[in-house]
């Protein structure tokens, strides 16, 4: 990576969001054949009275009484999505995070009047996306202020967004702490031979027009176990978020066959990765009530198998009746899957020393020996800060309202 060269300010241009207590800022990229393109990155509001002293970090205070983890959150959501679930926000806030969701460019906030909602030809081209991101969260490669270098990047993507960000990851290894994947689509439905029999099809597709309409295939089943206009619990834009999902393209069905296929070969990602699944997929051309507790998007059994090619040291969790976005399940299913993701954090993202308490434990014998050792700060803290933060949190989720 890059020296430093120049200090990166406080972004401006803040402005509110269509979720309540949250704001958003809109990140000019470079334009293409269909205009003008932007990224939006989104944050919780703080008012300038709520700040702890002394703290001038882009995005504000943290929640009172939580103390700062030294590490900051970047989401990215999948395919026919946008960033909307505040309780992803509120977990990794209590968890002492700063967080940030990002929508990338013509997809929710970000998509513009004329525009192929979602359309790419390359995965690689939301690298700009995410640098623009970065950069105003203060992890920009000409960050040069020494605090935000010191603090944590920890990266979560949802389905094509955790295939985004695990390719990313491998290529910037060196400014990422940790992976989360959620539901990530690594491999095809129909598995590595059904990818490498449709490959060729949709790869000629796309050179001859890339924009031409594939069939829908998605019946709308998966809204109707998420949205509350149906049969789900959740609020969000229909508009952003249809109930049968955007119109597919081969050049977009293109960019990620071939992102599936360097998963195949190996990523070699060297941190941590946790990968979240249900434990069923119902992947079927009539609804049942089993689409309720299950993948509909997903064949998890194929994407389990695909994601020990991520690199050295992936943990696979298993969410017994979890949805495809598996932090909009019902209540017990969201618990786990918070519990597996608070345990992991505490046990595998390494804690800045300037992020420890003064004088405690942590700040005079986990920055060198075996004590630095991530499974080990794990094993000694699992009955403390881990448990008490899932059991905060698991309470909390099982609540209707979490």
């Amino acid at each position: 990576m890059p020296e430093p060269t120049a200090p990166t300010a406080e972004p401006t241009g803040w402005a509110p969001d269509v979720l309540d207590g949250f704001e958003q800022l809109t990140l000019p990229l470079d334009p293409d054949d269909e205009g003008e393109v932007v990224a939006t990155l989104v944050r919780r509001r703080r008012d300038a009275e709520g700040g702890t002293a002394g703290d001038t970090l882009h995005g504000g205070a943290r929640p009172a009484g939580v103390r700062d983890r030294g590490i900051d959150v970047l989401y990215v959501h999948g395919w026919s999505d946008y960033f909307f679930q505040t309780g992803l926000a509120d977990f990794w806030e209590a968890q002492g995070a700063r967080f940030f969701a990002l929508d990338l460019r013509k997809y929710g906030r970000s998509l513009r009047p004329g525009q192929t909602p979602g359309f790419v030809t390359s995965l690689a081209t939301y690298d700009e996306d995410i640098e623009a991101a970065l950069a105003a969260m203060g992890h920009g490669v000409l960050t040069a202020d020494p605090v935000m270098r010191e603090r944590g990047l920890v990266l979560m993507g949802h389905s094509t967004g955790g295939l985004t960000l695990s390719l990313w990851t491998a290529r910037n290894q060196g400014r990422v702490a940790g992976l989360v994947l959620n539901s990530p689509w690594l491999e095809f439905q129909a598995r590595d031979i059904g990818r490498k029999v449709l490959a060729p099809a949709i790869a000629l597709q796309a050179r001859l027009d890339p924009r031409v309409p594939l069939p829908q295939v998605d019946l709308g089943f998966y809204t109707r176990s998420v949205s509350r206009t149906l049969d789900g619990e959740w609020d969000y834009d229909l508009a952003w978020r249809p109930v049968r999902g955007f119109v597919v393209h081969g050049g977009w069905l293109n960019a990620v066959l071939h992102g599936q296929a360097a998963v195949e070969l190996g990523l070699g990602i060297a941190v941590p990765v946790l990968v979240l699944l249900s434990t069923s997929s119902t992947l079927l051309p009539r609804w049942t009530p089993e689409m309720m507790h299950s993948d509909t998007a997903l064949d998890v059994v194929g994407i389990a198998r695909r994601s020990t090619d991520l690199g050295s040291l992936v943990l696979l969790a298993r969410i017994e009746g979890a949805l495809h976005d598996v932090v909009l399940s019902a209540a017990p299913a969201r618990a786990a899957a918070y519990e597996q993701i608070a345990t992991w954090v505490h046990g595998y993202v390494p804690e800045p020393e300037s992020a420890a308490e003064p004088g405690s434990d942590e700040a005079r014998t986990e920055t060198t020996g075996v004590g630095a050792w991530a499974p080990v700060r794990w094993a000694r803290s699992a009955a403390g800060a881990v448990g008490a933060s899932v059991r905060g949190w698991a309470a909390r989720a099982r609540s209707p309202q979490a």
